[in-house]
This record gives structure tokens, C-alpha cells and sequence, in this order.
């Protein structure tokens, strides 16, 4: 089986940035609507936070090969 491409390792440092702050953003978004009505995906939340963390992972790797 091939191993999953990891389209955030491809992204530049800039993109990270903006990608990063979308999708709080869109984590944010979720948390409000989910306390107002049934959300469509319960999952969502969940989904969004594993890619910040995905995000912020790359970031770090990054900064700590530059120093």
C-alpha cells in the first residue's frame, strides 16, 4: 500500500501561517454553531484541532532544522 502524500510538508512557511489561522478559524466557527443546534459532523471539531496540530508540528520541525 503506498504511504499517504503529506500535502502539508509541501506547503512554505507562509502558507503554513495562513492555512494555520483559517482553519481556527473554521475550529472556532464550529464550537459556536455546535452550541446553538445539532452540528451536521460531530466530528468536526475533532478533525480540525488534529490539523492544527498537524500545522503547528511542521512548524516546529522547521524552526528547530533552521537553528
Amino acid at each position: 500500500m503506498a504511504k499517504k502524500e503529506n500535502m502539508i510538508a509541501k506547503k512554505t512557511d507562509q502558507e503554513l501561517g495562513a492555512l494555520l489561522a483559517e482553519t481556527r478559524a473554521k475550529l472556532r466557527t464550529e464550537r459556536f454553531a455546535a452550541a446553538g443546534a445539532r452540528p451536521e459532523d460531530a466530528n468536526a471539531p475533532a478533525k480540525l484541532r488534529k490539523e492544527i496540530a498537524r500545522i503547528l508540528t511542521e512548524q516546529r520541525a522547521r524552526s528547530q532544522k533552521a537553528a
